[in-house]
């Protein structure tokens, strides 16, 4: 029952966050709400001024003219039966009928006459009061019958007509009919005639202001519209500009503040377009002139290489400093062509020269074979490797050796930094995404140096000994080759507290899925829940 109910509720709310997604991204549709709203607001409250004070015009000018014409007819009535000399119950009951016919020959159409008897009268002559209609009695209230007192004024109060809801106003005096006693006599005035005046007015009033909001509906879209249209425009153009299409430009029409807009934006966009056109150029002749120094460099680094080697092989003979001197060229001739090698693939990499070969593999072969080649260096540096696999298989396609140039550069970094702590190596996969978690617990990284990790040639610490030869471009290359399988690379670290890298690669052509197999920050003791640990070769021969 609680999710049927929950179900219907997010039914009725699709349409309403529908509504507001589309009032959020409309600036033209904000306006015209909010006019629409300011102005029914500012009609209703106007309409309701004016309704207010014409009905009250109309009914306090009524009730002037009705108690004036009341007071004169009771004035009139009251003489006329204290001149009469009527005192037998007959004469007296004839006088009140003549009294009565004449009130209402001098009323018209819209007043009713209501004669009652005095609740105080004990007088023994007891007559008929006569009423236009017996059902306009119950118009009459007992708090204004306890009102009226013999000798006293008149009194009056507003009502509705029994049998209907049209408004009338009452009007009631005391009347002394001689030996009869104190008597009471009512004029019932209906206010039908207000009433339909109040609704005609009011009718006029609702179409006047129905016409009035339309007009400003209708000003102010053809004004907002004017000025949304070439924001819009803007907006296609930048779009269309962000795009690479650096030729696009607003049309300028007129000389108003939106042709100054577009002549602005054009120039403005002009400008980008030198500015991109110099930066390309600048990139184009900074990737030729590392992409020509590499190439021309292998030639005289093969010549020294060869020396290189004959002076290494022969280092036995020479004395201590020259010996030592040999193995330090060997060594450095080694990093070199490390750099050289990363300098040209840099530069295919920027030039889209770069070459894959896409196949299917199983991730976490990849990642045991990196591991277990990099199991002797981490032995030295007193690092210990440790390899958690997900249950199943982590296919994927993709280019291998690419792969494992990331993975290898993941864990050699860790291993630079791990400061002789394990370093934690897991491999999980979902429907749609293969995933490599490589953590250590070495120095880490503040979120500033995060930020920068992936740059060319920085290092967290410039001043720290490099003991495995890096070059400052693996982490650079690594993100590169990410990127051309689709796939993403991304770090955390914490200073103190070691860092990890997460490369996600896609299983398909539908991209990564929006669940990451594998929780960026984990703890040591969480690795035991992402995966089996898997043993390696190197393992067991003891290295």
């Amino acid at each position: 029952m609680i999710r049927r109910a929950g179900a219907i509720g997010a039914m009725l709310l699709a349409p309403m966050r529908k509504l507001y997604r589309r009032w959020t991204h409309s600036m033209l549709l904000r306006v015209i709400t909010s006019t629409l709203v300011v102005g029914l607001a500012a009609v209703a409250l106007l309409g309701a001024y004016v309704t207010t004070e014409i009905r009250d015009g109309l009914v306090d000018k009524r009730i002037e003219r009705v108690l004036a014409e009341s007071a004169r007819d009771v004035d009139g009535t009251q003489q006329a039966i204290d001149a009469s000399t009527a005192e037998t119950p007959g004469d007296l009951q004839d006088l009140v009928y003549d009294q009565f016919e004449a009130q209402s020959r001098l009323g018209g159409e819209g007043r009713s006459i209501v004669w009652l008897r005095s609740p105080s009268n004990d007088a023994d002559i007891v007559l008929t009061p006569p009423v236009t209609e017996q059902r306009l009695v119950t118009a009459i209230s007992p708090a204004l019958r306890e009102s009226i007192e013999p000798g006293g004024g008149q009194f009056w109060q507003f009502t509705t007509m029994p049998g209907s809801d049209e408004p009338a106003v009452v009007v009631g005096a005391p009347i002394h009919l001689r030996s009869a006693g104190p008597y009471e006599l009512y004029f019932v005035y209906s206010l039908a005639d207000e009433q339909e005046t109040l609704a005609l007015i009011q009718r006029v009033l609702a179409l006047g202001a129905g016409v009035l909001v339309g007009l400003v509906l209708f000003m102010t879209w053809t004004v907002t519209l004017q000025a949304v249209r070439p924001v819009r425009a803007a907006a296609r153009v930048a779009a269309r500009l962000a795009d690479g299409h650096l030729t696009e430009r607003m049309k300028v029409k007129g000389h108003d503040e939106m042709a100054t807009l577009a002549t602005t934006f054009n120039d403005m966009a002009a400008s980008l377009q030198r500015q991109i056109n110099r930066m390309e150029d600048l990139s184009r002749l900074q990737r030729r002139f590392v992409s020509d120094v590499s190439h021309e460099l292998r030639t005289p680094l093969t010549t020294i290489r060869m020396a290189a080697d004959v002076l290494h092989d022969a280092r036995g003979e020479f004395e201590p400093a020259v010996a030592r001197s040999a193995e330090l060229l060997a060594t450095q001739l080694d990093r070199f062509e490390a750099l050289l090698a990363d300098l040209l693939e840099i530069s295919r990499i920027d030039a889209g020269a770069a070459q894959l070969d896409f196949d299917e593999h199983d991730i976490a072969d990849i990642a045991r074979d990196q591991i277990e080649g990099l199991y002797p260096a981490a032995a030295e540096q007193g690092v210990e490797l440790r390899l958690w696999v997900q249950a199943g298989r982590h296919t994927a396609s993709m280019d291998a050796p690419r792969v494992g140039r990331i993975i290898r550069n993941l864990v050699s970094n860790a291993i630079e930094h791990a400061q002789e702590k394990p370093v934690d190596i897991a491999v999980a996969s979902t429907q749609r995404t293969v995933a490599v978690l490589v953590r250590d617990y070495g120095v880490g990284l503040a979120p500033s140096q995060v930020q920068r990790v992936f740059d060319r040639f920085w290092r967290a610490d410039p001043a720290r000994a490099r003991t495995m030869g890096g070059t400052g471009l693996g982490l650079s290359i690594a993100r590169e080759d990410a990127m051309l399988h689709d796939g993403s690379l991304e770090a955390w670290g914490k200073p103190g507290d070691g860092a990890a890298f997460r490369l996600m690669l896609p299983r398909g052509s539908r991209g990564l899925g929006v669940r990451p197999p594998l929780p960026l920050e984990t703890t040591a003791d969480g690795f035991e829940a992402l995966g089996e640990r898997v043993p390696l070769a190197t393992e067991a021969v003891g290295l």
